[in-house]
């Protein structure tokens, strides 16, 4: 019998396509690591198995036997005041996973990190590819990305040390049915419910969480150690995607065009506002930092040698918009 993948994280947005498209393959048993008393809906054969890639028991039965391991488990957050928790479960979490991988007899581990930390740039052009240098100066008050910084770093770095085959994916935003935890698209929500006041001088690029569940099996056979493959599809402008966004789903697109350092001082008194009345601000100032820089990528690599093929980006709006208005009564 083939040896069993764990997948950590699988009960994510991303997790959850990832486990289905292993089971669809069929080629090895699928086990998910499962934090706390969460119970997932997974496929028919699934093995859960609980624990934490942080602490605490149930790592090692779980990597009994394996000899590959998707690693997706992760904290989404643009909360400055999550960063030490997010540099804990990144980069603390994918050390003891990868020693304890190696301690397990695991030959090959996929990490799961973000475009975010080498393709974003404050002008359009040129648009990066895996050979671009991390993107520090640009992320560097964003947590979340300086903490997929490090995890990269440090998964790259260990597992050569170690002896592990160590493949990083890196998907753009990710857009497509079934994001239950808000975590890639609530901006797209906040669209819908007519909730963003601004069009943003930046730029997004975004892959449906189908194709880059895809790409992540592809990369777990064929990726190249020590290798990192950007998963992107179209590069927008903030103003095409709200257009794009518009004409799908019929909600006037935001029309205001506000200057960058307008808009941060705007967002910081705001969120200064808020916090004094005990309230949310309706618009935050690292989300407003961040529309304001352009996150294309070149997925020329993932094309090449993982056969990564994105869908028509209409189709990856299209069914977000109907899941989003199916499960939040829009």
């Amino acid at each position: 019998m083939s040896a069993p993948i764990l997948v950590t994280g699988g009960s994510g947005f991303l997790g959850e396509h990832v486990v289905a498209a292993l089971v669809q393959r069929g080629a090895n048993p699928v086990r998910v690591l499962v934090r706390g008393t969460y119970e997932p809906e997974l496929p028919a054969g699934v093995e859960v198995h609980k624990g934490d890639v942080v602490d605490g028991p149930g790592l090692a039965e779980a990597l009994a036997g394996c000899e590959q391991v998707v690693h997706l488990a992760g904290l989404v957050s643009r909360d400055p005041g999550a960063a030490a928790a997010m540099m804990r479960v990144h980069v603390e979490g994918t050390r003891r996973l990868l020693r304890a991988a190696r301690e397990a007899g695991v030959r090959r581990v996929l990490v799961a990190s973000t475009s975010g930390t080498v393709a974003v740039s404050r002008e359009p052009e040129p648009i990066p590819d895996e050979d671009a240098g991390y993107a520090t100066d640009v992320v560097a008050g964003w947590p979340y990305y300086l903490s997929k910084i490090y995890q990269e770093k440090e998964a790259l770095a260990l597992g050569k040390q170690l002896g592990l085959e160590v493949v990083v994916v890196n998907p753009s935003l990710l857009l497509g049915p079934g994001d239950r935890r808000l975590s890639s698209t609530g901006d797209v929500l906040r669209f819908l419910r007519r909730e963003i006041p601004v069009v943003p001088r930046g730029g997004v690029s975004f892959v449906d969480v189908r194709d880059a569940a895809d790409a992540v099996v592809a990369a777990l056979d064929r990726g190249r150690p020590g290798r990192r493959y950007l998963l992107g599809g179209p590069n927008w402008s903030f103003a095409e995607f709200f257009g794009r966004l518009s004409r799908a789903s019929k909600v006037a697109p935001p029309r205001l065009q506000v200057p960058d350092r307008w808009a941060r001082v705007g967002a910081s008194v705001l969120e200064a506002v808020a916090e004094k009345l005990g309230r949310s601000a309706p618009v935050d100032r690292v989300s407003v930092e961040m529309s304001q820089v352009y996150w294309y990528c070149d997925s020329t690599r993932a094309t090449r040698e993982l056969s990564f093929t994105p869908r028509d980006p209409g189709e990856t709006l299209d069914e977000t918009i109907r899941w989003l208005r199916r499960n939040h009564r829009i």
